[in-house]
Order: C-alpha cells, then structure tokens, then sequence
C-alpha cells in the first residue's frame, strides 16, 4: 500500500515537472497592447466585424488586418484610444444600419404559391422568385433568423421591418439575403429608395403597385443631384446627399422612406 502511494506520488511529481517544462518551452507571450486594446472593445462578440468574437478582433487589430472603425458598436472616445495606441491616423466612425430596399410584398403579384422549404434561400435556389418582379423579397424572413440582436421582424406588408434603434450594422442580413436587397445607409442619413426592380417602368406598374418607375422625378427635384436613374432605378449618392427629403414628397409611388415612413408603413 505504502510502496503504490509512493509510485503514484512520484509519477505526479514526474508529470508535473514535465507538463511544467512543457508550457515554459512553448509558452506563447503576450502581446501587451492586446490587454489595452480588448478592454476597450464593446466586448458583444456580435460578429459584426468578420471575427468570431471581440478577441479575434483585437489579435487582427494588433497584427494590422483590419481597422478600428470596422467594429459596428465601438464608441468614438474607444476607437480613438484604440487609434493612438496603435499609432494610426483616427478614422471617423459613420454608423450604418440596414433596410429592406423593397416594398413590395402583398402589393406584388404571384406567378405561383410556393409549397416548399420555408427560407428564401430554398425559394430562390429553386425557382429564383414565386413573384412576378424577379428583384423583390421572397417573404420568408431568413434576415430575421440571423439578427443578432433581433432588430428585424415581418411587416403587416410581408416585408421584413428593420429597427433603426436596434440596429447595429453588423451586415449579416445583408449577408443572408439571396436577392441583395438589404442595404447598409448611413444612420444620418436614413433614407432610402425601397425598390430594387431593374425593370421597365410599364412592366413595374403592372406587376407591383409600390415599385419604382424611372420616372426621374426624384432626380428633378434633388438640390445637391444626388439622385441618378440606373437600369430603370432611382440611385442615391449619400455622399452628396443633404436629406433635405424633397424626393420622399416628389415621389409618385410613395417608396422613398425615411425612418419615420418606415415606421408608417410597418
């Protein structure tokens, strides 16, 4: 008994020197500004940035990869420490947010009732769209299911509703989204043409009664010409864009919301 206590105690001793040795000899330092760096980071781990969490944000900042303006919820006083710790010039942070740049829904018109798997994906791999406009939202809400922090819910419209409260530009609906109608917009600037429709404006008129006909109109009104018509679809340039919100009022079809109409129309 006393001999197997004795073999057992000396082979933790052994393990333990070894493990010891082990950890001394391949022992990754450190790197000291990754302390500084990480306590200034939101610490959400939402994802917005491309990382797996605020560590791996951090550890990328340090080697150079990535900037601090590319994390969604950083604070000004934050991104400008994280700035001169690193010694890099300050980027300013423009917070974006994300919108549904359709309207259709129930005013479009069906080809079909699609009977399957119930995600756009599944829909638009299969059929492309169960709508007459090939552009527009498909309905089945796979934008929701991937809000991390559940700013997204169906309209009355059929129409995925984005909170701008709640939103934090993190960019993965607009990821999800098989038809690339999902926009970033910068929150200063939040307004937005919700039609994505490339198609001819008589086309548009008789296949969805809120879809945008290139009538130009918008383009017309605009002060600063930040409106172009591109493929038959009114354009904004947020660069030049003053939101003076003369084309929400100019607008015939109504499909040029600001935050306040997207509330309306929810």
């Amino acid at each position: 008994m006393v001999i197997s206590l004795i073999v057992v105690g000396l082979m933790g001793l052994f393990f333990g020197i070894f493990l010891t040795i082990i950890y001394l000899k391949f022992k990754v330092e450190e790197n000291p500004l990754y302390n500084q760096i990480y306590s200034l980071l939101p610490k959400a781990n939402c994802g917005g940035c491309g990382f797996a969490g605020c560590s791996g944000f951090a550890e990328s900042l340090i080697e150079g990869k990535v900037t601090p303006d590319k994390c969604v919820l950083i604070e000004a006083n934050s991104l400008e420490e994280i700035c001169n710790i690193l010694g890099i010039l300050k980027k300013e942070k423009v917070r974006k947010i994300a919108k549904v740049c359709c309207y259709g829904g129930i005013n479009a018109k069906k080809k079909f009732e699609y009977k399957g798997i119930k995600t756009c994906f599944a829909l638009s791999t299969i059929f492309d769209s169960n709508f007459e406009c090939i552009y527009g939202c498909v309905g089945y809400g796979d934008c929701i299911k991937v809000c991390p922090v559940k700013a997204i819910e169906m309209g009355e419209n059929e129409i995925p509703i984005i909170s701008s409260e709640k939103c934090i530009g993190c960019g993965k609906c607009v990821e999800i989204c098989p038809k690339k109608i999902i926009k970033l917009i910068p929150k200063e600037k939040e307004i937005y043409i919700a039609c994505s429709s490339n198609d001819r404006g008589a086309l548009v008129i008789k296949i969805c009664q809120s879809g945008c006909i290139g009538c130009g109109r918008c383009v017309k009104i605009c002060p600063k010409n930040a409106i172009i018509i591109e493929n038959n679809l009114a354009i904004i340039d947020y660069e030049k864009c003053d939101f003076c919100k003369k084309c929400v009022e100019e607008c015939p079809r109504k499909i040029i919301f600001t935050s306040e109409l997207s509330l309306l129309h929810a």
